[in-house]
């Protein structure tokens, strides 16, 4: 059912995100049944990521056939190719997750307008949990409104990330940023879906995200979530600019700025002098991990 309190281009994002996932729930039922392919290596696609994305096309571009539609799956081939207002869709995050029948993936949809971000759902379909945001209008998760945790202190915090898994990812980098993380806070967490993960920051469940390779289609709805309930999203050297930078960094205003100091450095933002301070973190692991000596007790503490 559609909300007269929300606004009308949200109503019809919800509608969009409730009949991508009934396809998801339905599917989820028996998933050893669905087709899987790879895209690249760890990176799979399902027959049902297509047919929520078609549900969630078709819902749009039946309320609003003047729009754009860049989509996961679809890229850019439906809807006008000239318009301000762009839909901005991931029908399945979690992919991986989904064919194994861990439950947690969610749908996300956002809507830009000359380029910003208005309207935003991420809709986690095994929960029936529905977070909502539409531009200075704060963020909601099931019609209840949200804000970022108020915690100050890194050591308190619980973090949320997402592992490299393509070829060619920088693992050692990100051992090194993980390690760095890991040793100055409450707890690290890698549920798998990164518009979950943002939503997730937005209604204070974890203090923080930060993770690399990330596309718009994964950042573009949990981003507006976060900033409607107060917190900021980046790049991993503080500034805003991130949707298409592949990397993303998010968390209470604290706690986001005691982010930034530790992960700046492994920024392709970074200057030269960080960027070789990063290397020789990573190098420093690569040695520990290869030598069979117990090693230097300080690197072993960040990975126990």
């Amino acid at each position: 059912m559609s909300s007269p309190n929300l606004h009308p281009m949200l109503n019809v994002a919800i509608k969009a995100a409730r009949a991508a996932g009934a396809i998801i729930n339905r599917a989820a039922l028996d998933v050893e049944s669905v087709r899987v392919s790879q895209k690249q290596v760890n990176d799979f696609v399902t027959e049902v990521d297509h047919a929520s994305e078609e549900a969630i096309i078709d819902t749009l571009l039946t309320a609003y056939p003047g729009h754009g539609i860049w989509g996961e799956e679809t890229g850019r081939t439906r809807g006008a190719k000239d318009s301000d207002h762009v839909w901005i869709i991931d029908p399945l995050d979690g992919t991986t997750n989904f064919i194994h029948g861990f439950p947690v993936y969610c749908v996300s949809i956002a809507l830009t307008v000359k380029g910003k971000v208005e309207q935003a759902v991420v809709y986690d379909p095994t929960r029936n949990d529905l977070f909502t945001a539409t531009k200075g209008r704060g963020a909601f998760l099931n019609e209840r409104r949200i804000r970022v945790s108020k915690r100050t202190q890194l050591s308190q915090s619980l973090i949320s990330t997402g592992f490299p898994f393509r070829k060619g990812d920088n693992f050692q980098a990100y051992l090194a940023m993980m390690g760095e993380v890991m040793q100055r806070t409450a707890g690290l967490r890698r549920p798998g879906a990164a518009a979950l993960d943002l939503a997730y920051v937005a209604a204070g469940f974890t203090d923080g995200f930060f993770e690399t390779g990330l596309s718009p289609w994964d950042v573009a709805a949990g981003s507006l979530l976060v900033t409607e309930a107060g917190g900021l999203v980046g790049n991993f050297t503080g500034e805003p600019e991130f949707m298409e930078h592949k990397e993303c960094l998010a968390g209470n205003p604290r706690i986001y700025g005691q982010l930034v100091p530790i992960l700046h450095k492994y920024s392709k933002f970074a200057g030269a002098g960080e960027k070789a301070q990063a290397r020789q973190n990573a190098e420093k692991l690569t040695l520990s991990g290869n030598s069979s000596e117990a090693g230097d007790e300080r690197d072993q503490g960040n990975f126990e």
